[in-house]
């Protein structure tokens, strides 16, 4: 899933190449992701795209006084091309979900994909971002100036879940997910089941210091690539999420794992939780 690192580089790559140009045509391919209709999406065409930002994993590409907001979900992405096929596209079975065409360069464009069978993109056109549900319950990023030490204390005070559940909260904090929460705690030293409210002024302090360290260090890898090398510059860039049976990079332990149903988390006993080894069930608890 693109999370906050992959959804800023995403923004930036996508705001140098059409800022200040204008649509020719939209095609929705998938009907089933565009969850608004009005404005349509026939009312981009003609217009120019003013920039691109995003809002915690939410891409937003403002355009013409309106906002095309894209949410990639699991296996969505984002793909340019400086020439896309003359022929519309049609609607099929296929990853392709939306096609942009530019005015100029003729043929150039992107188009938005879905990989996979659970099919959770979500396409918005809407005169306010806040329009968006997702976007209106979204907490602060954590990267903004907003996000203090002080503010993250603040959100944590009476916080009665695991850790790792709060850092996913999109509501708490916008745009960390599985992989990326995963890789905080690690950097944290941090059991991803230790209960929030519980935490230590020091280990808050920790704790805060590894969102911003690890989430500013994968923008900074990704700054400048390609699209297509974004998911490849993720996945080498990870120390332990989706590294089951693999060294610690920093203590040489074997990298373990714990599965749900639709996910799975990855941690270092020797690094996180004393050499214990989490009990691989959906209500895990330490093994004794």
């Amino acid at each position: 899933m693109p999370e906050l690192p992959e959804v800023e580089s995403l923004a930036q790559f996508l705001d140098e190449h059409i800022a200040g140009r204008s649509v020719d045509r939209v095609h929705p391919v998938a009907v089933h992701a565009l969850k608004t209709y009005d404005p349509p999406l026939t009312a981009l065409e003609g217009q120019a795209f003013d920039g691109v930002t995003r809002h915690g994993k939410f891409l937003d590409l403002r355009i013409g006084g309106v906002h095309l907001v894209m949410h990639l979900a699991r296996a969505g992405w984002v793909r340019w091309s400086e020439h896309l096929p003359d022929a519309p596209p049609r609607p099929g079975k296929g990853p392709l979900s939306l096609r942009v065409r530019l005015t100029e360069p003729a043929g150039a464009g992107f188009d938005v994909t879905e990989a996979g069978t659970q099919k959770r993109l979500a396409i918005h056109v809407v005169r306010d971002p806040l329009e968006v549900p997702g976007i209106a319950r979204l907490g602060p990023d954590p990267l903004a100036g907003a996000f203090t030490l002080a503010a993250f204390t603040g959100m944590l005070e009476g916080e009665r879940r695991q850790i790792k559940g709060v850092l996913r909260d999109q509501s708490v904090i916008a745009g960390i997910g599985n992989a990326y929460s995963d890789e905080i705690l690690h950097a944290a030293r941090m059991s991803p089941f230790r209960p929030a409210a519980k935490l230590t002024d020091e280990e808050v302090a920790v704790l805060y210091t590894a969102i911003g360290t690890t989430l500013g260090e994968a923008v900074e890898r990704s700054r400048g690539l390609a699209l297509r090398s974004l998911k490849t510059e993720k996945k080498s860039g990870l120390r332990v999420h989706g590294r089951t049976g693999e060294p610690c990079p920093v203590c040489g332990d074997t990298v373990r794992e714990v599965s749900y149903s639709d996910s799975s988390m990855q941690y270092c006993p020797t690094c996180q939780t004393g050499g214990k080894i989490l009990a691989d069930r959906r209500m895990s608890r330490l093994l004794k």
